[in-house]
């Protein structure tokens, strides 16, 4: 059995079970009695808590992590720095690793695939912009929840290993598949790493396989280096063309050409997820042949099997070879883009044509013209001249902007005039500048039918009609329809809010108002006393992609240094009381608490066994238990000494008291105490 299981930490955390092993350290299930959470706990191997500097190390990057807050990376809640155990407390999650994940779905819809590299991107970008680099990006880091949530976990780890050994061997192969070049060569890393990383897996999400393949980690490592991977669309051709291009930019060896920021790699994910069609400028030929040599790659050459030591005769492709694969990428490219491009051409090409003739026609005869032409018409109605009048009917065209034969471009707009024959012309009113609802009602009682359409302006205040189309003062029949365009005021442009929280009041208030945003409501809570004064927390919360309008008021929660112990008592009646008797009342440092009733302090049942759910700015409590009923001679009680800050219990004393002495409305008096210390050994503590 492992040692830590069923053991507690720190007396505040119970470890309940493994549920992860990794190449550093163990991960355990455990319940936090403090917080009354489960959580789950990271503990470093025994090779690694015993190195200074790695102990050094891991402890300067702990703290660093702990500040990390974003719904897509997990939460760390603790840190420990003891010389003989490490570890790392942090948020459970109820759900499946990313690679199990794909591994169950065979690889996944683009679709997902999108979803789901938009939330990690979006944890990254956050840790990046706080300065820290992950470096050990893989799906089997990622967690999917249920609903399809992302949490990214293991934050910092990598840097530490990395400078434990310089060896790539077998058991790295978890994570060479993923890792960049410049990692393999052991060279710098920064954020770019974790970008390449992710593109590996975008490409194993979208065509379920791994780009590089190999029998040891070594021959992977030298893959990353040297190989270029097969296109997506080669293995799947359902794959958008705008979402291959993301993938190989943020797989590209050499940095420059990758993507600079995940800032930057969100923009492009999110604006081909707005609209799929999307085609980048960053097209790359892939040669599935071996590129050059890279020198610096550090690895094991004791290690390396003679099979992996490629002859530099293996290296050499032929020169036709290479044209050829050129040509036929090339083609193939130039075929591609002319089935995206041109229908698009056809029609935003700006080459110009005759304008139709429409004399004659209806509207319904339009229709043709705005499919065929993709023009766009406005009508009026009137009452053609006597010299043409008898050549037209109610409801055919005599008249055109521009006139028939004039040249225009595809999406020109051509009013054209209709007969009116009998029916009663009217002339729209202006009512731009007016109240919607007002200019609504007017329009409907001249008999148009009203369309609003909302949209942002800068001159008009939030309500009011901007525009008509058609404008106003045409000549329109009755029943004609009319664009109403109504001001939704000035476009707020979203802010991303400020992390304002572990600073001091004075300091938070100024980078409110320096991003643009103001302060709302100010209030003390309970806090550690090292964050008196300061904020511990805010809302609406802020951080990376934290967005809300310019000038939203943030509500500030500061800290008044007075820590909220919260802890679980759990009570046992003695043997002789199980029948006959059960909890009756009970009392919090001299406050007494009915037994039916929640007071926010205590929960109490009448059961053989209780649990005491405590909350207290003291640092020691006593809860005093009354355990008979009142139809016997003496009324017993047990009272608990607990320090707060631990749960755990210093002292139980019973009472007996006869009848008489009792006083339903104050604890025992102590003087006739009989009890015995228990050490700190209650069984339910």
């Amino acid at each position: 059995m492992d040692r830590f299981v069923g053991k507690r930490l720190d007396g505040r955390y119970e470890i309940r079970e493994i549920i992860g092993v990794g190449g550093m350290a163990v991960v355990y299930k455990a319940y936090d009695s403090i917080e009354d959470r489960i959580v789950a706990i990271k503990i470093l191997k025994e090779e690694f808590a015993s190195n200074e500097e790695f102990q050094r190390r891991f402890k300067n990057e702990s703290k660093a992590i702990a500040v990390l807050s974003h719904p897509n990376i997990v939460k760390v809640y603790d840190v420990s720095f003891g010389d003989l155990i490490q570890y790392i407390v942090m948020e459970y999650i109820e759900g499946i690793t990313l690679k199990e994940y794909i591994e169950n779905n065979g690889g996944l819809s683009w679709n997902d695939a999108v979803t789901f590299t938009i939330q990690i991107l979006r944890g990254l970008q956050h840790a990046h912009d706080k300065g820290i680099v992950h470096r050990d990006v893989k799906p089997q880091n990622i967690m999917v929840l249920s609903d399809k949530t992302i949490k990214v976990t293991d934050f910092g780890i990598a840097r530490f290993a990395r400078k434990e050994s310089q060896t790539i061997t077998d058991k790295a192969i978890g994570s060479v598949h993923y890792i960049s070049p410049e990692q393999a060569k052991g060279e710098f890393t920064d954020e770019k790493a974790d970008i390449y990383s992710l593109g590996v897996i975008m490409y194993e999400m979208l065509t379920g396989n791994l780009p590089f393949e190999a029998e040891s980690a070594v021959s992977v490592a030298i893959m990353q280096l040297q190989t270029e991977p097969k296109l997506p669309t080669h293995i799947n051709p359902l794959i958008p063309l705008g979402l291959e291009q993301i993938t190989m930019k943020a797989m590209q060896k050499d940095t420059q050409n990758r993507y600079k920021s995940a800032a930057e790699m969100l923009r492009d994910l999110e604006q081909f997820k707005r609209d799929p069609s999307t085609v980048f400028h960053n097209s790359y030929f892939v040669d599935d042949s071996p590129t050059k040599p890279v020198d610096n790659f550090y690895y094991d050459t004791e290690t390396q099997s003679n099979e992996e030591k490629e002859p530099e005769t293996q290296n050499k492709v032929s020169v036709v070879a290479i044209l050829t694969g050129v040509a036929v990428a090339f083609i193939a490219a130039i075929i591609v883009l002319c089935i995206i491009f041109i229908p698009k051409l056809m029609g935003n090409s700006g080459e110009k044509f005759e304008c139709p003739d429409f004399f004659g026609k209806n509207k319904t005869q339009l229709a043709e013209y705005e499919e065929e032409y993709g023009l766009k018409f406005l009508y009026e109605y009137g009452t053609p001249n006597p010299e043409i009048a008898a050549e037209i009917e109610a409801g055919e065209i005599y008249e055109q902007k521009p006139p028939a034969g004039t040249m225009v471009g595809a999406d020109a707009t051509i009013t054209v005039t209709i007969c009116s024959g009998d029916l009663e012309i009217v002339e729209l009113p202006n009512v731009v500048g007016q109240e919607a609802s007002k200019a609504q009602f007017i329009l409907v009682h001249e008999g148009f039918e009203v369309e609003v359409v909302s949209e942002h302006s800068e001159e008009m205040a939030e309500g009011c009609v901007i525009r008509t189309d058609p404008a106003y003062g045409s000549k329109l029949a009755p029943g004609s329809k009319i664009k109403l365009f109504v001001s939704l005021g000035v476009l707020k442009e979203p802010k991303e809010v400020p992390d304002v929280t572990r600073h001091s009041l004075e300091e938070a208030k100024r980078l409110i108002e320096q991003a643009g945003f103001t302060v709302g409501s100010v209030s003390q809570v309970s806090s550690e006393p090292n964050f008196k004064g300061y904020v511990v927390n805010q809302s609406p919360v802020g951080g990376s992609g934290k967005m809300a309008e310019k000038g939203t008021a943030i509500n500030l929660y500061v800290g008044n240094g007075v820590p909220v112990y919260k802890f679980n008592l759990n009570v046992a009646l003695p043997s002789d009381y199980v029948n006959d008797h059960g909890f009756i009342s009970a009392w919090i440092d001299n406050a007494q608490v009915s037994a039916d009733q929640y007071s926010g302090k205590v929960e109490i049942s009448k059961l053989k066994n209780a649990t005491f759910k405590i909350s207290t700015e003291k640092a020691a409590v006593q809860v005093t238990i009354k355990l008979s009923p009142d139809n016997v001679t003496y009324h017993n009680y047990i009272t608990y000494t607990v320090d707060a800050t631990n749960g755990s219990v210093l002292n139980i004393v019973e009472h007996s008291y006869p009848i008489k002495q009792d006083n339903a409305t104050s604890t025992p008096e102590n003087s006739s105490d009989t009890g015995n210390l228990s050490n700190g050994e209650d069984e339910g503590i």
